[in-house]
């Protein structure tokens, strides 16, 4: 029988390994006995893992994986070569993850209650899992470290960007503080280090239309109504280099790092605007040398349960700005 549409997923039967959850696939459409591969869809389990992924990790490692018992369903069972596939149901995994390098620089909690964590993370760690860097995340290093496995974010964080983000400790509890930056009832403050132009009229409020799609590195402004807001302010200015901070009011992808670069002040080290530079190599040992020089000094906002004001402030500092 096929499962109701929409019906909220099950929890995992598979825990957690050093802080990456399994993951979870919900088999899609709705199905009816036909063809191991035919119009009507696969009947099994097993033929829709194939066509998922036998491209991408060759059917002999999915055939391998389906031995070993690696794939579960609800409760636990693992799935075999005759496990009837069924629309709306869901299957876990952990998959293989490719060795990361590890980010030479720590990830530390400025606050932790029975709510929220907010850890002050370094340059070149990714917020969350994504794409080739998983283990090597501020989400799965808080939640190993700090033995908190439901611990979840509430914003992301650039990978190339440092500071503050903010994390729930309770999965009742995330909706709230996600709106909370969905209605942009979060103060958030950040500092740069830029080139300093004197022909450059500061303080100015930015605003113009920024787009980033998907599979493409860098965003770029376009003609239409403004969708990103960035107030810019000159701290200090020394050798020809500024010391800004930059008040966001909206949060486009790469948003201050685009309105600076659009000023003719791009960010020291910023290795996409003005132009998209090679990726280092991960064997490269110069590869954390050069930091993107953001930092997410400050969140302030009141706190949606408790209804207290609170503000938490970084104690990093910009490497090119240091006294």
């Amino acid at each position: 029988m096929a499962r109701r549409a929409g019906r909220k997923a099950p929890p995992s039967p598979l825990e957690q390994r050093d802080g990456v959850d399994p993951v979870r696939i919900r088999l899609p459409g709705a199905t009816t006995p036909g063809p191991e591969h035919g119009e009507a869809g696969p009947r099994t389990v097993h033929a829709y893992l194939l066509e998922r992924y036998a491209a991408a990790i060759g059917p002999g490692q999915v055939e391998a994986m389906l031995a070993g018992g690696r794939f579960v369903a609800e409760g636990g069972r693992p799935v075999d070569t005759a496990t009837p596939y069924e629309a709306g149901a869901y299957v876990w995994f952990h998959r293989d993850l490719v060795p990361e390098p590890a980010v030479p620089f720590p990830i530390r909690v400025v606050h932790r209650d029975e709510r929220i964590v907010v850890a002050d993370k370094p340059h070149f760690l990714a917020t969350t899992p994504r794409g080739r860097h998983v283990a090597q995340t501020a989400l799965a290093l808080l939640r190993r470290d700090l033995d908190l496995p439901l611990l979840s974010p509430a914003h992301r964080l650039d990978r190339l960007t440092a500071g503050l983000a903010l994390f729930v400790v309770r999965p009742e509890d995330r909706g709230a503080y996600q709106t909370l930056f969905r209605d942009r009832r979060v103060h958030k403050e950040y500092e740069a280090v830029a080139c300093h132009d004197p022909a450059v009229r500061l303080p100015r409020t930015v605003r113009s239309r920024i787009v980033k799609e998907h599979g493409v590195l860098a965003a770029q402004e376009v003609p239409g109504p403004p969708n990103a807001e960035s107030r810019i302010e000159l701290l200090a200015h020394r050798g020809g280099l500024g010391r800004y901070r930059l008040l966001p009011a909206t949060g486009r992808t790469h948003q201050l790092r685009v309105h600076m670069s659009a000023l003719g002040l791009p960010l020291l080290n910023d290795p996409l605007y003005p132009e998209i530079l090679p990726e280092p190599a991960d064997d490269d040992p110069a590869r954390f040398d050069r930091p993107l020089q953001l930092l997410a000094r400050a969140l302030e906002f009141t706190d949606p349960l408790t209804g207290r004001a609170v503000r938490f402030e970084s104690p990093r500092r910009l490497a090119a700005w240091r006294p």
